[in-house]
This record gives C-alpha cells, sequence and structure tokens, in this order.
C-alpha cells in the first residue's frame, strides 16, 4: 500500500500526523451533544452538519477502496464514520419530531440516495483506472463546495470588524491539517487528495490575515444589524483531512416571557405586569 509503504515513509508520517489531527477535528462538536445529552433536548442545532460529514467520509473511504493503496485515509474516515453516525443517533434520541424527519429525509437523500447513485454510476459508467478518476473527480468537487463555506464567516468578520467569530488556534489547526494532508497526497502522487487541501489552505491563510488585522479593531455593526436583530447562528467549519464539515448550529426560538408578575388592586382591576425580554443576537462562531 502506498500509504504505509516502507518506500515512502514521509508519506506515512504526514498521513500519520493528519489522522491525528482529523480525529482530534472530528471529536470537536463533542461539548455540543453533551449539553444536548444533559438537557434531553438538541435546542435548535441542526442535524445537517453531521449528515454531511458521514456522506463526505463515506465518499472518501469508497474512493480508498478503489485505490487499495489509501489505508491511511480508510482509517480516519471509518472513524469520522463512526463518529458522526454516533452524533447523528443521539441528535434522533433527543430531537423533537419534526426535526427526526427531516434529518430522516436528509439521510435518505444524501447518503442513501446520493450516495447510491454515485456508487452505481461509477459502477457501470467505467471501470479500472477510469472509475478511480471518475470518483476522485467527485470527491474533489463535492471537498471544494464544502470549502466555500468559509467565505461567510469571512465576509462576517470584515463587515462587523470582529474576530470572535473567528479563533485564531482553530483557524491555524485547520490551515496545519490542510498543509499536512496536502503534503500527503503530493507524496503519494495523489491529486484528488492534494488539490481541495489547497483551497483549504488558502482560506485558512486568509482567516488568520483577517485574525491579524482585526485583532485589536474595534468591533461595528453592518447597517442591516443595527436595523433590525436576527436570530442567533452559530456557524462552525471544521476540515476533516481530506474531507470537510460544517457545523450550522441554530439555538431554539426565542422563549416567552419567564416573568409576570400581576398586582391586583382592592379597588379595580389594575394590573402592574413586569416582563423580561429577551433580545436576539447575531453571533457567528467559526469553530
Amino acid at each position: 500500500m502506498g500509504g504505509l509503504s516502507l518506500q515512502h515513509p514521509w508519506a506515512f508520517a504526514f498521513g500519520l500526523l493528519g489522522n491525528v489531527i482529523s480525529f482530534m477535528t472530528y471529536l470537536a462538536p463533542l461539548p455540543t451533544f453533551y449539553q444536548i445529552y444533559r438537557s434531553k433536548s438538541t435546542q435548535g442545532f441542526q442535524s445537517v452538519p453531521y449528515v454531511v460529514a458521514l456522506f463526505s467520509a463515506m465518499l472518501w473511504i469508497y474512493y480508498a477502496l478503489l485505490k487499495s493503496d489509501e489505508c491511511l485515509l480508510i482509517t480516519i474516515n471509518s472513524a469520522g464514520c463512526v463518529i458522526e453516525t454516533i452524533y447523528i443517533i443521539i441528535y434522533l434520541t433527543y430531537a423533537p419530531k419534526q426535526a427526526k424527519l427531516f434529518t430522516a429525509k436528509i439521510l435518505l437523500l444524501l447518503n442513501v440516495g446520493v450516495f447510491g447513485l454515485i456508487l452505481l454510476l461509477t459502477l457501470l459508467l467505467s471501470e479500472g483506472e477510469k472509475r478511480v478518476v471518475m470518483l476522485g473527480w467527485v470527491c474533489v468537487g463535492f471537498s471544494v463546495s464544502v470549502f466555500v463555506a468559509p467565505l461567510s464567516v469571512i465576509r462576517l468578520v470584515v463587515r462587523t470588524r470582529s474576530v470572535e467569530f473567528m479563533p485564531f488556534s482553530l483557524s491555524l489547526s485547520l490551515t496545519v491539517s490542510a498543509v499536512v494532508w496536502f503534503l500527503y497526497g503530493l507524496l503519494i502522487k495523489d491529486k484528488y487528495v492534494a488539490l481541495p487541501n489547497i483551497l483549504g489552505f488558502a482560506f485558512g491563510v486568509i482567516q488568520m490575515g483577517l485574525y491579524a488585522i482585526y485583532c485589536n479593531a474595534t468591533p461595528t455593526l453592518a447597517p442591516k444589524e443595527v436595523d433590525r436583530p436576527l436570530p442567533e447562528h452559530v456557524i462552525n467549519v471544521a476540515k476533516l483531512g481530506p474531507t470537510a464539515t460544517i457545523e450550522l448550529n441554530m439555538p431554539a426560538a426565542v422563549q416567552p416571557p419567564t416573568k409576570e408578575n400581576i398586582v391586583a388592586c382592592a379597588s379595580g382591576e389594575t394590573k402592574e405586569i413586569s416582563v423580561e425580554k429577551v433580545d436576539m443576537a447575531t453571533n457567528v462562531e467559526h469553530v
């Protein structure tokens, strides 16, 4: 196997390092699911990121199996499949009925329908090396489309002049991960692994550059955000080796008033009502 061959010691080293970094990235949502478990509620968190991550891992495992020399891709994405499946099971356990139905539909559409279609087309329309090439470009296309997600975070940082949405430590780790997997793909001469990580590296450098520019800047609100408050959004983008996931967390709807005091006067129906209001805010976090 090319990735494990003693003739490629550097490839093995970078692949092993990429496995470690990517595994830690897969574990990043653990606090979210611990919170879900403790509260017995999904609290408005979305399941789409984990379904997408599972699909991506399945796609890269299929590619690695076709090449038959990508053992390090199989190990990390197999771990990803297990972890993401556990996340989805926990989500389905505590999600409301509507969210469960939506998650089931997405799973059937993406992980069964789309993946099954890719599997069928690659098996029927190509064979041998052509099949690997065809699937490789599918993996590249999917990875590139996922990498477009950080653009929303970058735009928000520029508009608000605030880096609270984009932690430097995460941007650095994602950049390092992209470099490691790019070098792995380069050393084993696999352009389908290397190419997506060029884009990942570019986004990582841009994010760290923005952090340097706006880390000491005075935050400002964009005009639209000043005119009307928006519900809170949390967007976490994580690079998973040759794959990437997007975590979009939507908090639960604004809760009804939590305090209401009604004082009735003896001589009439006069009532005094005190209501605590819950302000809605916009918060985008790059995880």
